[in-house]
């Protein structure tokens, strides 16, 4: 078989403990190799960075890009790489779902930002304005030629769009003066923006709570950055070259990472191959636990994600996830625990590590230091400030 024995015999243990299943066990007629390893990282900034450093290690090492691949269960699940990829000069090209920059909803709250950072950008703002309804290609483009020359926010405010629009052409300006007052600062632009394009998302997407999802990554990324235009620097938003989203094909001699659901990446192969948010409510998925049945194929789903493997398997482990809008004062992660397609018994397969972050790199048995809490005085704090 295409993988070293280690990486089938821990492929082997996790397919073993299925319910019900054909008898068949991978051997490998190529001998020994590393363990496949189970990163744990402390959260989805922690895993982009281990991702991200091992594949320039491997390729410093001889190994092409075209030789690495990161698979994923969701295709969102992979948004927070795709924008570092991106920022670092990066090639990839991903299966099995739009790039997370090239999703149409990703690109209108962009375009809205890009437009109040440069104005004069006739392409951006030809996108914004068709985004209210009742304003349509000729009268966008009669809104566009006022701005030759005048501030952005008086050119918008004094143009009369239809009837229909009225209402949603005044929501428009005041986020734009807004965004050009200079008062709300950065990263609350964002979340101004954000609120703007809510009912502009809802009416145009049958898949607004989906893509709402994908706005809140992007928020959580946006909130890394120290100003707008740094922001829009990394996440460069190229006018569209044709209606569809879609990426075209790499040139065949050209080196990229692959970036791939589990799904898609059936029947394929690499030598190095990490898979994201090996953790339960990613895998299993938690839309994915309602029957036996469900959760037996969230199973056979993460054996072929690991038997994609030939020499390097590193299954990411995060810790916590970041939620935007909990509660006042609530904890803004949620906590996840290991997959429990791997437990205990058959953990000896794995290599534990621990990301420690760049330049300290991955380690066996690596643990972090932490200081000692006092949760009691701190919740007593907490209580105070409350005024009760």
């Amino acid at each position: 078989y295409r993988s070293t024995q280690p990486i089938l015999a821990a492929s082997n243990a996790v397919i073993g403990l299925a319910r019900e299943r054909f008898t068949k066990n991978l051997r490998s007629h190529r001998g020994a190799g590393e363990k496949p390893a189970l990163v744990s990282v402390l959260d989805d900034i922690g895993q982009v960075d281990c991702i991200v450093t091992t594949i320039l290690e491997n390729r410093e090492a001889g190994v092409a890009l075209k030789e690495q691949a990161v698979l994923f269960r969701t295709a969102h699940h992979s948004a927070m790489l795709e924008i570092e990829l991106t920022r670092r000069n990066i090639p990839f090209v991903k299966f099995g779902g739009l790039k997370f920059i090239e999703a149409a909803h990703v690109k209108d709250m962009l375009s809205v930002l890009r437009w109040a950072e440069n104005p004069a950008d006739r392409v951006t703002g030809f996108r914004v304005v068709q985004l209210l309804e009742g304003i349509g290609p000729a009268t966008a483009g009669k809104a566009l030629d006022r701005i030759s020359g005048r501030a952005l926010t008086d050119a918008l405010a004094t143009f009369s769009p239809p009837a229909k629009a009225a209402g949603a052409w005044r929501d428009l300006v005041t986020l734009m003066q807004r965004l050009n007052g200079e008062t709300a600062g950065w990263p609350a632009e964002f979340d101004l923006v954000r609120q703007w394009y809510q009912p502009h998302l809802e009416q145009r997407y049958p898949d607004a709570a989906v893509r709402a999802g994908d706005l809140e990554q992007l928020q959580r990324i946006a909130g890394g950055y120290g100003s707008r235009a740094h922001f829009l620097t990394d996440l460069t938003l190229d006018p569209p070259s044709a209606t569809s989203d879609e990426a075209g094909p790499p040139r065949l001699d050209e080196d990229y990472l692959i970036l791939s659901t589990i799904h898609s990446a059936k029947g394929q192969e690499w030598r190095c191959v990490f898979v994201l948010n090996v953790v339960d409510g990613c895998i299993p998925s938690d839309m994915a636990t309602g029957s036996a049945e469900e959760i037996e194929e969230e199973r056979r789903l993460l054996y072929v994600a690991m038997t994609r493997a030939k020499d390097q398997l590193l299954l990411l482990l995060p810790q916590r996830f970041y939620v935007h809008s909990q509660a006042r004062r609530g904890d803004k992660h949620l906590y996840a625990s290991r997959t429990r397609f791997i437990p205990a018994g058959i953990a000896g397969h794995f290599e534990p590590r621990s990301w420690l972050g760049s330049g300290r790199g991955s380690q066996p048995g690596a643990q972090r230091t932490s200081a000692t809490v006092d949760i009691g005085a701190r919740m007593r704090q907490m209580w105070r400030g409350t005024g009760t």
